[in-house]
């Protein structure tokens, strides 16, 4: 029986990445074919948190550059995470997993609160728990939310999840001689301004020696083959 290499795991999903080939909003097949590869590494006996974003549905930094009040744009942008987590949720069921999803917002009618304890317990439980609206705070990326629930939730390691099947020299989609890099240092990421997650969340994980897997979720079994500690994607170190 195949083992994984790590007892529990932070997922980071960009709100982009439910999108599959649509341009805006929930691609049914593509949430669903996400939360079949999150089962696929449940069953492995990981336990699983995600982080998810809202692009696909309200961008905050996008609007408070367009003149929108940065504040409220970014608590747009929580409440859209909210969606996504909901959807999550049901795409979890349909695969036969049990979830919960925490707020960093109080919606109580809608999502429990999160509270860290709970949250735990879940997880020890064997449930996928799905945490929204990032921090709960403006002026923080769900980059920045996925770096601090993984340090809260002790993982062993924040995978995210992005259109690229790792990080590299240059854009692989302009630059035809673009390499993957296999492993990099935060430092080395920070330096070189690779810009694969924020400043603030990848200071975070250095400062914390939390490690990095950036790697694409349109890779059929990326996942499952990160979590069995086979080369994939690119792992950044402290």
């Amino acid at each position: 029986m195949a083992t994984s290499v790590f007892r529990r795991i932070l997922l980071k999903l960009s709100g982009e990445a439910l999108m599959g080939e649509d341009d805006y909003g929930i691609n049914r097949a593509m949430i669903d074919r996400i939360a079949v590869e999150i089962g696929d590494v449940s069953r492995l006996g990981v336990q699983i948190g995600v982080v998810i974003g809202g692009g696909n549905i309200f961008r905050g930094m996008t609007s408070a550059e367009d003149g929108m009040d940065r504040a409220n744009a970014d608590y747009m942008g929580m409440l859209a995470t909210v969606m996504n987590g909901l959807a999550l949720q049901e795409a979890l069921r349909r695969a036969g997993l049990a979830s919960r999803v925490q707020s960093a917002l109080r919606i109580d009618q809608v999502v429990e609160p999160y509270v860290r304890g709970k949250a735990l317990r879940y997880l020890e439980a064997g449930k996928v728990v799905v945490f929204v609206a990032g921090t709960g705070n403006p002026f923080f990326t769900t980059d920045t939310a996925a770096a601090l629930r993984g340090m809260e939730m002790n993982v062993d390691i924040v995978l995210k999840a992005t259109k690229v099947d790792g990080i590299y020299t240059d854009d692989p989609k302009t630059n035809p001689d673009a390499a993957r890099y296999r492993s990099l240092s935060f430092d080395e990421a920070i330096g070189r301004n690779l810009r694969v997650m924020d400043a603030t969340a990848l200071t975070l994980c250095r400062d914390h020696k939390l490690s990095l897997n950036v790697f694409s979720i349109f890779k059929a079994g990326a996942l499952r083959r990160i979590v069995l500690g086979e080369d994939e994607g690119t792992v950044v170190q402290a």
